[in-house]
């Protein structure tokens, strides 16, 4: 039997499921770091959304710890190499929150396209402009994806009534060509785009990917998103990209810092919270009602069937 140290908050169906299951668990969403350390020497599984890193100091302090399960999409708060180190199997959740990607990013993607944030501030403080704020249609236009995992597919399946070309590049998949997206090279990419979109977890070589020198090569002005991790992006080459006419208009829902008031003080953040060409929300693309069910749902069945696995292997 093993025992599973939940250390953030997830929703009630993870716990239901792992009971049905015969599954010991603590459910402490409040815990503090330094309390866990004392009490992951008890358990076998970690459950964790982004509360805390997970590196050395939690791997040396688990003395019985053989799964991670993280309540998201991302493993970038974790050290992956230690787990491997350590022998920990790390599972995770993308089927769970893609569908809430996917549809917030066109939701960005429209409202750029049709100065909608613009419009309702105008209007609101008494001025009416419409030629000013005339839209630019979906139909028709080249959106480039990067990457296409669980949340590059979703993008493009809800994208496939927009009348638009969707092309892909991914650097670690080949032969995915579907009926929403067609593979391309890269060169495809920087040549056809009229919109990109990042769907690449942060890892070394991500680590601000599009900088200055990456956005150069696209040979049309294009409209950018970025909906996976605020590292991968050098945000001051976008803004320069915007002044420069390189890129049309820039969504972000993910930034490389993420807390008040530490946000507030970076060199970027005041240039990029006042250009009028930025749309920005708080990392909230795969934070619907529905996803924090289905991320939880999703997690359990995946850790249950691992805990049965393990124990069949001993039994056998």
């Amino acid at each position: 039997m093993i025992n599973v140290l939940i250390v953030d908050d997830i929703h009630q169906v993870f716990m239901d499921r792992l009971s049905e299951a015969g599954i010991n668990f603590s459910y402490f969403p409040a815990i503090g770091r330094t309390e866990a350390l004392k009490m992951l020497k008890d358990y076998e599984v970690l459950v964790v959304r982004s509360k805390f890193k997970i590196d050395e100091e939690v791997f040396s302090a688990a003395d019985h710890l053989s799964i991670i399960a993280r309540a998201g999409a991302g493993m970038d708060n974790i050290d992956e190499q230690l787990a491997e180190e350590y022998g920990v199997r790390l599972i995770n959740a993308p089927e769970g929150n893609r569908d809430a990607v996917g549809e917030h990013m066109i939701g960005m993607l429209l409202s750029m396209l049709n100065n909608l944030s613009a419009g309702d501030k105008q209007v609101r403080g008494g001025i009416w402009l419409r030629e000013q704020n005339r839209g630019v249609e979906l139909g028709g236009k080249t959106v480039a994806l990067i990457g296409y995992g669980n949340n590059g597919q979703a993008m493009a399946r809800k994208l496939s009534g927009f009348g638009v070309n969707v092309i892909a590049y991914d650097k670690y998949k080949t032969g995915f060509s579907d009926q929403y997206a067609k593979e391309v090279s890269m060169e495809e990419v920087v040549r056809d785009a009229d919109i990109l979109s990042l769907h690449i977890p942060l890892t070394r070589e991500t680590h601000r990917l599009v900088d200055a020198e990456y956005l150069l090569h696209f040979k049309k002005p294009i409209f950018f998103l970025n909906g996976a991790r605020g590292e991968i992006v050098d945000i001051m080459a976008v803004l320069d990209a915007i002044d420069h006419g390189k890129i049309l208009g820039a969504a972000f829902d993910v930034l490389p810092l993420e807390r008040f008031p530490e946000a507030s003080t970076v060199d970027w953040f005041e240039r990029l919270s006042n250009h009028e060409g930025v749309l920005l929300t708080p990392h909230v693309a795969g934070w619907s009602v529905e996803s924090y069910f289905k991320i939880a749902a999703v997690l359990a069945d995946k850790l249950i069937s691992h805990a049965k696995s393990d124990m069949k292997l001993k039994n056998d």
